[in-house]
């Protein structure tokens, strides 16, 4: 699935619409809810219809697009679905039991409620709400793709402003060299990453560059009257802070993800489980600053789409094992040089992705990782290279 997404441009008349459109989105998601509460064992046509009652008997209801209010009773029935799915899997800690949503950010439309006029660079919504034609801000081109294969639509509703996003249901795929090298990884957070190779990349810690803004625009915000206009002027500001830096954040992870699988062949990471990691309250905010799950997508994604393999490998002693004999050498967080009888002196981060490397080579890993690489993955045979390997390199992993 891609997405496009665009810069609106609305007038005051329009931003009005839009807020009243997502409004009412949240409404039906939340009486929805509600009615699930109430009468347990209800299956998904019970929801379905209750929308219907919804939209007979509220105006501004039957104002949204059918299908728009259809995607609200969606979202209540994958949160049911999540909590079930918790439930059977026996997750430990909270199930994830659906919450009433106060804060709604985006309306979604299906494939109607809409239409692309023949000028480009405008969509034009056709429900009752007001919301009209919208001039769109951006590089994408909306005619490059069948309207057909348009499966959503979502106008939402950020801190700089209203974007609205294009879900197109294509496969994208370029067919580049083959470089015959692999490469392992090691994430950590004085340096972003540490490859087999001995090169790391700095970690360019984003929101702790920014925290002194951050704490400006709160203690601004904390000042002002609640409820008054420049409260929310100051909100507003606050928000584009934060926003900027997940943008930046975003795009330091695609430009490394997209380059290292550009220049490899085969790419191997650890499987960390980052929601246990940030249970450590001494390197929580370090941990989400530096944004190795997002890191991780990417890699996945572009894996995809330029037909690499991809393995994720146990990260269990990865760090405490030496690369050249095997021999098990324990160190603590803050011992940096890993040193072991054999003569073996390397970096720590160097030496736990040179680790990952050869499990990767050696096996295909975590068993999840049959969905998430390109190939047969059947084992690699140990000192020899990928051009020399026995089998092709044809299963898709899934996008992000």
């Amino acid at each position: 699935m891609l997405t496009m997404e665009f810069k609106a441009v609305l007038s005051k008349s329009q931003q009005k619409a839009v807020d009243e459109a997502i409004r009412t989105s949240k409404f039906v998601r939340n009486k929805v809810l509600r009615y699930w509460i109430d009468n347990k064992g209800i299956g998904k046509k019970e929801l379905y219809r209750y929308n219907t009652q919804l939209r007979d008997e509220f105006g501004f209801v039957k104002d949204l697009n059918s299908h728009a209010c259809q995607a609200s009773v969606e979202n209540v029935e994958r949160a049911i679905k999540r909590l079930f799915d918790n439930c059977k899997k026996k997750v430990p800690g909270k199930k994830g039991y659906p919450k009433f949503k106060k804060h709604c950010r985006s309306v979604e439309y299906k494939q109607s409620g809409w239409k692309l006029p023949l000028d480009k660079k405008f969509i034009k919504f056709t429900d009752k709400k007001g919301i009209g034609k919208i001039k769109l801000k951006g590089t994408w081109d909306l005619w490059w793709f069948d309207q057909k294969l348009i499966k959503r639509v979502r106008i939402v509703k950020k801190a700089d402003g209203y974007y609205v996003q294009f879900c197109v249901k294509v496969t994208r795929t370029e067919e580049i060299k083959n470089t015959g090298y692999a490469v392992g990884l090691d994430v950590g957070l004085k340096e972003f990453y540490t490859d087999s190779d001995g090169h790391s990349e700095p970690n360019p810690r984003f929101y702790r560059k920014s925290e002194k803004r951050l704490k400006f625009c709160q203690r601004r915000l904390s000042r002002k009257k609640k409820g008054s206009v420049n409260r929310g002027k100051a909100r507003n500001r606050l928000g584009r802070a934060h926003l900027k830096i997940s943008r930046q954040r975003k795009e330091h992870a695609k430009r490394l993800a997209r380059c290292v699988i550009q220049s490899n062949d085969l790419v191997a990471y650890e499987d960390l489980k980052v929601k246990n990691l940030v249970k450590n309250h001494c390197l929580a905010k370090s941990i989400n600053d530096a944004g190795w799950r997002q890191f991780r997508g990417w890699l996945e994604h572009f894996g995809q789409r330029f037909n690499k393999l991809t393995i994720a490998v146990n990260p269990a002693y990865t760090s405490q094992n030496c690369s050249e004999c095997g021999e098990v050498v324990k160190k603590s967080l803050s011992t940096r040089t890993h040193t072991c009888k054999c003569g073996c002196s390397l970096d720590r981060d160097h030496n736990a992705a040179k680790n990952i490397l050869n499990r990767a080579l050696s096996t295909v890993g975590h068993t999840e990782t049959l969905s998430n690489a390109w190939g047969d993955l059947s084992s690699t045979l140990l000192g020899h290279g990928l051009v020399e390997q026995d089998n092709s390199m044809n299963q898709e992993s899934p996008g992000l």
